[in-house]
C-alpha cells in the first residue's frame, strides 16, 4: 500500500548509487529550454509570490540554510524553489508523487537554475524512495512536504539527521493528520507549520484549484461528456466541495457520500443528493474519491457498479481505491489511454484513472498558477516565521499565524486590481466591545 514506510534496509532504498550523491536525477536536460518557458509562464500568475521573492532577495533571510523540499515538481513548485534560493537557501526538491512530475519543469530548474532536483515522472517506487534519500543527503534544516514522506523518514530510517532539523511545512490535509498523529504520540522532534490550513490555502488551492484541475485531468483522460452524467464525490472537504462544483456546473447530476453528518448536511443543502457509498455505487458513472482515508470505494462496491463506471482519485495517496481488490477480482485489465485502465468484472468494465493517485497531477497540470500563488507564498513567510521563532516552539503541528495569512489575502486583492474597506476607529471600538445593546 503506497507510501507506507518499507522495509528499507531489506527492499534497497537505502542510499541508491544511481541518485544518493548525486546533484540531480531528472530524464533530460534538453528540456530544460521548454521548460523555462513554461516556469516563466506558470510565474506570470504568481505575483503575490513575486513580490515576496523580491524582499526576500534583498534581505537573505535564508541565507546558508539547506531545505529539503518534497513537493510535485511542476512549474508553480518550480518558482517557490527559485524564490527560496534567491532569499539565500541551498534547495534540494524531490517529487512527493510518481506521477505529478512535470520533467521539463525539473530540467529547468536544475539547468537553468542550479537547484538539485530529484525527480522523474513515472519512478518507481524504489526510485521516488531513494530521491527521498538524496534530497535527505543535503542534512537540511527545514523540511518542505507534500504528504509527510520525508518527515517519516526522517524519524524512521534517518534519526541521524534530527538534530539538524529546525523545523518543517507540510502542504497537504493527508499529510497534517499524519503529523499530528506523530505529535499526538510524542514522536515528533520538530516543529511543523500545516500550511495546508492556512485560509489562503485550503478555501483556494483545494476548492478552487482542485476542482477545477481534476475535471481538466478527467477531460484529457477520457474525453467524455459530463453533462447528464452521475457523478458520485466521496468526501466533502475543500476538495470534494470544489469538485463537486465544478461538475455541477457542466451539468452533471452529482451525490455526495460523507461520514461527518455536519459535512453530509451541508452538502444537503447545498443542493446535492447525500447518500452511501454503496448506495451511489449503482448509480454513479463517475466517481471521485477526495477523502485521505483508505479503501473508500472498495471490493464490496465494484461489483454493484454499472459498466463503463470510472473511478478517479484527487486524495493525496493512491490508497482510496482498493485498486488491490479490483485486480483480484478483475478477469483481464488493459490500458485504453494515457492514465485510463480497463479492468474486466463478470458483466461490466470498470475503469481506472492514473492508477488511482492523484488525477489532476497526473493526467492534468496541476492546480492553476493563481492559487498555487497563495499557498507557496505561505511556505516561504512560514519558513521565514520558523527562523524566527522556531527555538520557542513545542515539537508540534502549527497553524499559519493569521496575521501572515490576512497579508496574503491583501497581496492577492491588490494583484487582481481590488480593494476592501477598512473599519473606522469607532467601528473597530464597537466591534470590540461588549456595552452597546438595543
Amino acid at each position: 500500500m503506497y507510501p507506507a514506510k518499507p522495509d528499507i534496509e531489506k527492499e534497497g532504498y537505502l542510499r541508491m548509487p544511481t541518485t544518493i550523491g548525486a546533484k540531480h536525477d531528472v530524464v533530460d536536460l534538453d528540456l530544460a529550454d521548454a521548460g523555462a518557458r513554461r516556469v516563466a509562464w506558470a510565474g506570470r500568475e504568481m505575483p503575490v509570490l513575486e513580490s515576496i521573492r523580491e524582499r526576500v532577495a534583498t534581505e537573505q533571510p535564508f541565507a546558508g540554510l539547506r531545505i529539503a523540499a518534497c513537493l510535485h515538481v511542476t512549474t508553480e513548485t518550480a518558482n517557490l524553489a527559485i524564490a527560496l534560493r534567491d532569499g539565500g537557501a541551498s534547495v534540494a526538491l524531490a517529487a512527493s508523487n510518481p506521477l505529478s512530475t512535470q520533467d521539463d519543469a525539473a530540467a529547468a530548474l536544475v539547468a537553468k537554475e542550479g537547484i538539485s532536483v530529484f525527480a522523474r515522472k513515472g519512478e518507481d517506487r524504489d526510485t521516488y524512495y531513494a530521491h527521498l534519500q538524496a534530497i535527505l543527503g543535503t542534512r537540511p534544516a527545514i523540511t518542505m512536504d507534500d504528504g509527510a514522506d520525508v518527515v517519516t523518514l526522517l524519524h524512521t530510517d534517518r534519526m541521524d539527521l534530527l538534530d539538524g532539523v529546525r523545523g518543517g511545512t507540510e502542504e497537504t490535509t493527508t499529510g497534517v493528520i499524519r503529523l499530528r498523529a506523530m505529535a499526538s504520540e510524542g514522536v515528533l522532534r520538530y516543529p511543523i507549520i500545516a500550511v495546508n490550513e492556512a485560509q489562503t490555502k485550503h478555501m483556494f488551492d483545494n476548492q478552487y484549484g482542485t476542482g477545477q484541475s481534476a475535471i481538466d485531468g478527467l477531460l484529457r483522460a477520457t474525453n467524455i461528456l459530463l453533462a447528464g452524467k452521475t457523478a458520485v464525490v466521496c468526501g466533502y472537504g475543500w476538495v470534494g466541495r470544489g469538485v463537486a462544483q465544478r461538475l455541477r456546473g457542466m451539468g452533471s447530476l452529482v451525490v455526495i457520500s460523507e461520514v461527518d453528518p455536519l459535512r453530509g448536511l451541508e452538502a444537503a443543502m447545498d443542493g446535492y443528493r447525500v447518500m452511501t457509498i454503496a448506495e451511489a455505487a449503482t448509480i454513479g458513472d463517475i466517481f471521485f474519491t477526495a477523502t485521505g482515508n483508505l479503501n473508500v470505494i472498495g471490493r464490496s462496491h465494484f461489483p454493484t457498479m454499472k459498466d463503463g463506471a470510472l473511478l478517479a482519485n484527487v486524495g493525496h495517496f493512491n490508497d482510496e481505491i482498493e485498486l488491490t481488490a479490483l485486480a483480484e477480482m478483475a478477469t483481464g485489465r488493459r490500458e485504453i489511454r494515457p492514465f485510463l485502465e480497463e479492468f474486466t468484472l463478470p458483466g461490466r468494465k470498470v475503469f481506472v484513472l492514473a492508477e488511482g493517485r492523484l488525477l489532476n497531477h497526473a493526467a492534468a497540470e496541476a492546480n492553476p498558477a493563481a492559487v498555487m500563488d497563495m499557498s507557496f507564498a505561505n511556505q516561504v513567510l512560514s519558513i521565514e516565521y520558523l527562523l524566527k521563532n522556531g527555538r520557542d516552539l513545542q515539537p508540534k503541528v502549527y497553524a499559519v499565524p493569521r496575521d501572515l495569512d490576512l497579508d496574503i489575502a491583501r497581496r492577492k486583492l491588490a494583484a487582481m486590481g481590488m480593494r476592501i474597506d477598512e473599519m473606522t476607529e469607532e467601528q473597530r471600538t464597537y466591534a470590540s466591545s461588549w456595552k452597546a445593546g438595543t
